[in-house]
């Protein structure tokens, strides 16, 4: 049945039967369609490339090591289209790439994608004596999103705070400093939406 899915997006003769055939695909819960899925990211075809992503995280786990393996060959677009894939995936291998991404990509819509991604790390994937320092420099690229330019990727980067300080394992005493991000936020962000974000988060994490 995969290999029938991967065929149809192979032969795929027109933008519309290719994403049909990338959906198709993505709806199989098949290893066999992570390096097609892949593949996908990098075609001219953002629809196509959505549902490559969605496929990418539900398969989750073993799509990671495929994902980082090629991301240094990839043309711009298909390096932002795996990022978020990893950002939805969650794996802590792709933390390092969500880190730079959320601080340093020009693309909005993939700082939006990593700064959601860095709050919700699976930490317990990672080894025990490194979650401490990850979870710092997770913290900080999150505070420094929180003050982007554009208000979707600071939106984004105040739930990405909620969600890590929201975390079991994260250490107490951050409360405090995400606390007072969140207030400066609600007192002082353009954006009404934002401000509104942040209050919400205060509220769930019992902050005020």
């Amino acid at each position: 049945m995969a290999l029938e899915l991967i065929q149809a997006v192979e032969q795929a003769d027109s933008s519309e039967g290719l994403l049909n055939a990338v959906k198709a695909l993505a709806a199989a819960p098949s290893k066999q369609a992570i390096p097609t899925l892949i593949t996908v990211l990098g075609y001219n075809n953002p629809g196509a490339a959505v549902a490559a992503v969605d496929g990418l995280i539900q398969l989750g786990e073993p799509a990671v090591l495929p994902l980082l393996e090629q991301l240094d060959g990839y043309n711009y677009g298909a390096r932002a289209w795996a990022v978020r894939a990893l950002a939805g995936i969650g794996d802590p291998r792709g933390l390092e790439i969500l880190l730079d991404a959320a601080a340093n990509d020009f693309a909005l819509s993939v700082r939006r994608a990593a700064a959601r991604g860095l709050g919700t790390i699976c930490w317990e994937l990672m080894p025990a004596e490194q979650v401490l320092d990850a979870q710092i420099r997770a913290l900080k690229t999150l505070l420094q999103a929180s003050r982007d330019p554009e208000w979707v990727v600071r939106y984004a980067a105040v739930g990405g705070l909620e969600a890590l300080a929201g975390d079991a394992t994260v250490k107490p005493d951050w409360l405090a400093e995400v606390s007072a991000r969140l207030d400066e936020i609600v007192d002082c962000d353009e954006t009404a939406s934002v401000r509104s974000r942040a209050l919400l988060a205060k509220r769930r994490l019992s902050l005020g």
